[in-house]
């Protein structure tokens, strides 16, 4: 059976995966880039911006993990774009440019469904209203045999988590303190008997933790 897996998903120390206050100028609010700054050096992400380069560290070994094997994303609205509520307009296709760096359907939770857009490099943004088990149902289709990759915000990994449907975890806890924002455990009480643990802590203070099915 292909997995479902959460892949460089960037926490605090007290647990918030996104800081108080987003906006299209601050897609983090007031966290700004600090829950990203480990990740925005390595090759793994230079190569997302299709630039040559980038650190070949620990943090690159783990962080690369993210795209081998993966046939479909899911990812929450907030992740897709800033607004709330009715699309004012079909003009915003994501944070990411032209071509952004998924090249596989990604499937967009959202209460507004819209029609499908369609981007370079083989990227498909799909906005459906579904359950998690349904919009898993048609992004394993999509897949074709493939991994399917949960990519976040923080509700939508907790809402997937909540249901049992993640088979692997992967959480960069940033030695940061947001002290608000929107957290990412709540509600998960009893989470690791469901996994198997590991976690290693990189030079630059990041501790990888993956949670792993058995």
């Amino acid at each position: 059976m292909p997995r479902v897996r959460v892949h460089n998903f960037s926490v605090s120390v007290d647990g918030f995966a996104t800081g108080e206050g987003q906006s299209p100028d601050a897609p983090f609010g007031h966290a700004g880039t600090r829950l990203h700054e480990w990740f925005f050096p390595t090759r793994t992400f230079q190569r997302m911006l299709g630039k040559p380069g980038g650190s070949t560290g620990a943090d690159d070994a783990i962080a690369s993990t993210w795209e081998a094997g993966i046939g479909a994303e899911i990812m929450g609205r907030n992740k897709f774009g800033p607004l709330r509520g009715p699309w004012e307009n079909d003009d915003w296709k994501g944070w990411w440019g032209p071509n952004p760096p998924f090249h596989t359907p990604v499937f967009v939770l959202t209460h507004h469904p819209r029609p499908s857009v369609e981007m370079k490099g083989g990227t498909t943004f799909h906005f459906i209203d579904a359950t998690p088990q349904e919009v898993l149902r048609q992004a394993r289709e999509a897949a074709g045999g493939l991994d399917v990759r949960i990519g976040g915000g923080p509700s939508t990994v907790r809402e997937f988590l909540a249901e049992d449907l993640v088979d692997h975890l992967h959480v960069a806890v940033v030695p940061i303190a947001l002290g608000r924002g929107e957290r990412l455990w709540d509600g998960l009480e009893g989470l690791e008997k469901r996994f198997r643990a590991e976690s290693v802590t990189t030079p630059g203070g990041v501790t990888h933790m993956t949670f792993t099915r058995p």
